[in-house]
């Protein structure tokens, strides 16, 4: 047995680095820093983007709202420390002056609210995103056109359950165009619960539309995918959901959101068998990706940590009290390392 470990640890290290991006969504940074949290690696205080980088990390993910505390000026500012780290820049569109998730997605309190108006709206206010990245020289490479659309986003007019997909469709058919009129970022689609493959299908086979969206504008599929919130979220579940994902839609996936907790009494896991711990982290996540480079025709490309240095925030928003990758005081877990082996 112990003659086979090199070669198994040499296996888990080729299927990790198989994938093309393995980061974190970072959006929180530089409101947890104002707070007056400083990162440390080690003992050394050092920006947490170069901490992530130096364990493993190429890609960083922002959120942008319309409003408030993520807003694009703090999303360019934010970009200009991931571009400098040499990382990967995911930029996730909201659409909306705060949060949207499978339960909201508010329409921008200043923008129209007729179909044609926000066809409109949206195709400049993306244009002008894209642009913005741009000239100041930290192009977006990766764009996700509205976060978690599993029924539409700017409710109710692209809302699924209120409107079918049609007008979800040329929204997003309007969002990207105005992309690609200021850049040629990637294209990346987003929905929650990707162990759902009932839920995927549906909505990849509604949402292409002629005349609307088409497939060939999509050049990523990403999912969320939590322990905490359904018990049909299992490792098994999101195996079979992403393997039918890559075989029947053929585009390029990631696990845009996931995390594991360090700390955990308010409720149940999908996998019990992972201890709650650090150790529990690195095995959740080495898990995914190992799902991940198995996929069919190497459609498995990345995984996203979800906000692994909130402090203050540290349930992220499950019914587990810490889910990070440092402690409160921002110094590094062990945990740090699950993507030490891509480097």
């Amino acid at each position: 047995m112990f003659a086979l470990l090199p070669v198994l640890l040499l296996s888990f290290s080729w299927l990790s680095s198989a994938l093309t991006y393995h980061g974190a969504d970072i959006s929180s940074l530089a409101v947890v820093e104002k707070q007056g949290v400083r990162y440390s690696d080690n003992g050394q205080v050092q920006p947490f983007e170069t901490i992530l980088k130096n364990h493993g990390m190429n890609a960083a993910r922002i959120r942008i709202w319309t409003a408030g505390d993520y807003n694009l000026q703090y999303g360019l500012a934010l970009a200009k420390r991931v571009k400098a780290a040499g990382m990967t820049l995911i930029v996730d569109l909201h659409y909306s002056d705060t949060w949207a998730d499978p339960g909201k997605q508010a329409i921008p309190s200043a923008w129209p609210t007729n179909l044609d108006g926000l066809n409109t709206q949206i195709y400049n206010y993306t244009l002008n995103v894209v642009q913005s990245f741009a000239n100041q020289g930290t192009p977006i490479d990766i764009l996700q056109v509205g976060n978690e659309i599993n029924n539409g986003l700017l409710w109710p007019v692209g809302e699924i359950s209120s409107g079918g997909f049609h007008q979800l469709s040329e929204l997003l058919h309007s969002a990207i165009n105005g992309a690609k009129a200021a850049g040629n970022p990637k294209i990346l689609i987003h929905l929650a619960n990707g162990w759902n493959w009932s839920g995927l299908n549906s909505w990849f086979s509604g949402v292409y539309v002629p005349g609307a969206l088409q497939a060939s504008q999509v050049d990523i599929i990403g999912v969320s995918f939590y322990p905490f919130y359904d018990s049909g979220a299992t490792l098994n579940n999101l195996k079979s959901s992403l393997t039918n994902l890559a075989n029947n839609y053929g585009k390029p996936i990631v696990v845009a959101e996931t995390d594991w907790p360090v700390s955990c009494s308010g409720g149940s896991l999908t996998e019990p068998s992972i201890p709650v711990s650090m150790s529990g982290q690195a095995t959740w996540i080495n898990d995914i990706k190992n799902i991940l480079a198995g996929l069919p025709n190497g459609r498995g490309q990345g995984i996203f940590y979800w906000e692994p240095g909130w402090v203050g925030s540290a349930n992220l928003g499950s019914s587990c009290a810490d889910n990070l990758l440092v402690t409160s005081s921002g110094a590094t877990r062990d945990s740090i390392n699950i993507f030490s082996a891509d480097m």
